[in-house]
């Protein structure tokens, strides 16, 4: 592809322009060469400008820059204002807008939105519409897994992933939409059949995040306007910002009388140590029930924007109801069926909101106690140590505190200051700390009795351990079918 194909809509100033041969973009200085564009980004931790020696080095001759760079006078340097924006579009470009071929589904909101995303491609696929998927546990179609660093990939991956699939034949992915990858331009450019809101919750405000939640709120909604239909979850708060943002058709749900899908009544299913949920939909032209593989009250709830697309995609419910009665999730609401008296539900609850809800989810269900494991990150979001302590010191009867991902921080404090908050919540005499996760793991599954419930919190689908600087492999789900093992060995 020739540079000025690459570079069409792009607003930018060049001293010595060349018409050349593009075989490829980089924004990592190691991964560039002849035929290739490197990208200066800038971010938080480092600066693509500091390395265009090295990118020319390695013999790139065009440079994407928005500062002042010195470099030999047969390269090509292409100034603009934000090279992290112009990167998104420049891969629109260089990958011929595969977005356009399909249709793509984004899905945004603090809770639920990995849920969400598999629950709609099971359904779309039980309809036989090929789906790709992009988010928190990864990127997939068919057989093909594409490996994925943050919820939302950086624009490039996100173009490159989206051709891959339409050349593999899919008509249609469905992706997570993070509020920070709306806020660093990494899906601009996309065109979105349909945009989801779920909900909205305090979360990701930090440092290198947001810095007030009100500022979250606003990227949230920045989704909406990209849309050619939303579909808004009624029952949340938030709902109404969302809607005055969509410049196109909406579509409701939720519990709320005035949605366009109305969650009517719901039952719990528990077959074993398998939860589910039955549960009615109600709309303008009729009430229909369906059943889906996933415990508790918010997955009859997110099951709702399946049956919505399902409707819009002109599937029958018979298709929707397989794709719903076959719905898996890896690390939400996952059960590991290691043991026919006890129920392990692995889920990636790390915040109190999310740690809340999936502890209301398991007691809905007929128990015994419920038992709560978790940790807490290390160098950043502190306050969550505190959600998390009061939450399980006053919802479970018995929490196993441990680690989650404490890379230089001790996690026997960590652990110790979770607990202060488990006593003040009422949990003294009801937990312990064990900081080795595994240790931890082992110790719930043998202190369990028939007609328990374990929550293993936190690291849901992550197949590691943030331990000093390094990712120390870490499979919990293994761990637990191991310690069921030992037990019914009598070890």
């Amino acid at each position: 592809m020739k540079l000025s194909e690459v570079l069409n809509s792009v607003v930018y100033e060049c001293g010595k322009f060349t018409d050349c041969e593009i075989k490829d973009i980089a924004y990592d200085s190691r991964k560039t060469g002849e035929g290739i564009i490197f990208v200066c980004l800038v971010g938080v931790n480092a600066d693509g400008h500091k390395y265009v020696q090295s990118a020319y080095d390695k013999g790139s001759r065009v440079f994407l820059c928005e500062k002042a760079v010195q470099l030999p006078d047969d390269a090509v340097v292409i100034t603009v204002e934000d090279t992290r924006a112009t990167l998104a579009l420049i891969s629109c470009n260089f990958f011929r807008h595969p977005s356009k071929e399909l249709k793509l589904i984004g899905i945004t909101g603090t809770k639920g939105k990995t849920t969400s995303a598999h629950i709609v491609k099971f359904v779309l696929e039980s309809g036989g519409i090929k789906t790709g998927i992009i988010g928190t546990v990864g990127a997939s179609f068919g057989d093909t897994i594409l490996p994925t660093v943050n919820t939302t990939p950086e624009s490039y991956e996100l173009q490159r992933m989206l051709r891959l699939m339409v050349d593999g034949g899919c008509k249609a992915c469905v992706m997570e939409v993070s509020s920070l990858g709306l806020k660093f331009h990494r899906t601009d450019g996309l065109h979105f059949a349909f945009g989801v809101f779920t909900n909205l919750y305090p979360d990701h405000i930090g440092t290198n995040e947001h810095e007030t939640f009100e500022e979250y709120a606003f990227w949230k909604t920045q989704l909406f306007p990209m849309c050619h239909k939303a579909i808004v979850n009624l029952d949340d708060a938030f709902s109404g910002t969302v809607i005055e943002n969509c410049k196109c058709d909406v579509i409701t749900y939720g519990f709320d009388s005035k949605a366009d899908y109305i969650l009517g009544e719901y039952s719990k299913v528990k077959q074993g140590n398998v939860l589910g949920v039955d549960f009615s939909v109600k709309t303008e032209k009729a009430e229909r029930s369906f059943t889906v593989a996933l415990p508790g009250e918010i997955n009859a709830s997110n099951s709702l924007i399946a049956v919505a697309l399902g409707d819009e995609f002109g599937l029958s419910d018979e298709e929707i109801s397989k794709g719903l009665q076959s719905v898996f999730v890896k690390g939400r609401c996952e059960l590991v069926r290691a043991d026919e008296d006890v129920t392990v539900i692995i889920d990636y609850a790390h915040n109190g909101v999310s740690l809340k809800s999936i502890i209301e989810t398991a007691s809905e269900y007929e128990h015994n106690r419920i038992i709560t494991l978790f940790g807490s990150v290390g160098g950043r979001t502190e306050c969550r140590r505190e959600e998390l302590g009061l939450v399980s010191g006053a919802m479970s009867d018995f929490t196993v505190i441990t680690s989650d991902d404490p890379n230089f921080e001790d996690p026997q404090k960590i652990g110790e200051e979770i607990a202060s908050f488990c006593e003040k919540a009422g949990g003294h005499g009801k937990y312990v700390i064990i900081p080795d996760r595994g240790e931890a793991v082992n110790y719930a599954v043998k202190m369990a009795e028939k007609g328990d419930i374990i929550i293993l919190a936190g690291k849901g689908h992550e197949e590691y351990m943030k331990i000093k600087g390094e990712n120390v492999p870490f499979s919990e789900k293994a761990e637990v079918i191991k310690a069921f093992k030992e037990k019914k060995e009598g070890k």
